[in-house]
């Protein structure tokens, strides 16, 4: 009798067990996108960097076009606004939010196909959110194209006006100031005083320009799928907002001539063909595609 009761005390035990790890499993897959989501988030961390310090590619293409002392962009350089939000779109990409729809049996072209929502955990990063925001409550989805003139305010839909981000670069170098590299300061220029973000931190932006630069010489791979995507991301849209000069003008004359050498060689890369490549990021290469179309 004694016998009978410890068997079947030890199936009620293994059965419990059992649901117990079931219902552990199902917890587990209902929360994998969120993880993926939060991986994506500490991939792009920089290792290297404290908390305070790490810098979202936007932040990085701003910083490269500011002027240290003077502390704003060149009033001639028309690319860096459409760059930004091209900057977006890809740090959403490697952060796991956005991703483009699938291809299906006709293979659609890069700059064909829309994007979609991944995830709408928040970024931390009001600009981000902002456009993740746009994008996931946009019905039907629209095309990286159609988002990066969108976000830039570059239509001629008045019903679509809503979706611009507003003083984005004004939004960025705040980030900046709380961050400790730039600060605030107030500039007359005859007609108008206009607030301007002088460099204040200047080993953040030189171990900037050292990776940057270090990318196409010391750690140059010949490979850009073997490059690290957020270094790869960074070269190519700083180039297409007409900053990737500042990073390269300290260099002599004969490591700027072959540093340029290979950024052309990434920039006559086809996007459609490198998109479907193992482990490439196909919203990323469409927006390269935009910009180099």
């Amino acid at each position: 009798m004694t016998t009978l009761t410890q068997r079947t005390s030890g199936l009620v035990q293994r059965r419990t067990e059992a649901t117990r790890n079931a219902a552990a499993d199902k917890e587990r897959g209902s929360s994998g996108e969120e993880d993926e989501a939060r991986r994506g988030d500490e991939e792009e961390d920089d290792k290297g960097d404290s908390k305070e310090t790490r810098l979202t590619l936007m932040e990085e293409v701003l910083l490269l076009g500011l002027k240290d002392r003077e502390g704003y962009t060149s009033f001639w350089n028309d690319c860096i606004s459409s760059g930004l939000r091209g900057c977006m779109l890809i740090e959403l990409a490697l952060r796991g939010r956005l991703q483009l729809e699938a291809c299906g049996m006709r293979r659609k072209s890069l700059l064909t196909r829309k994007v979609i929502c991944k995830s709408d955990a928040p970024t931390g990063d009001m600009l981000l959110d902002e456009a993740l925001k746009h994008i996931k409550e946009t019905q039907p989805p629209e095309t990286v194209q159609s988002w990066i003139e969108l976000l830039s305010g570059e239509t001629w839909n008045p019903l679509k006006l809503h979706y611009q981000l507003r003083n984005v670069r004004e939004r960025l170098a705040k980030n900046l100031v709380e961050k400790g590299v730039l600060t605030t300061e107030k500039q007359n220029f005859l007609l108008f005083d206009m607030t301007t973000h002088p460099l204040t931190n200047s080993s953040i932006k030189q171990r900037l320009v050292k990776k940057v630069q270090d990318s196409v010489l010391e750690k140059w791979v010949n490979d850009p799928h073997r490059m690290d995507k957020r270094v790869l991301a960074l070269i190519l849209l700083a180039h297409s907002s007409d900053v990737l000069e500042n990073a390269f003008a300290p260099l002599q004359d004969e490591q700027y001539d072959l540093g340029m050498k290979r950024v052309h060689t990434l920039l006559e890369l086809e996007p459609e063909k490198e998109s479907t490549k193992p482990n490439a990021n196909e919203l990323m290469w469409a927006v390269v595609a935009a910009f180099t179309k």
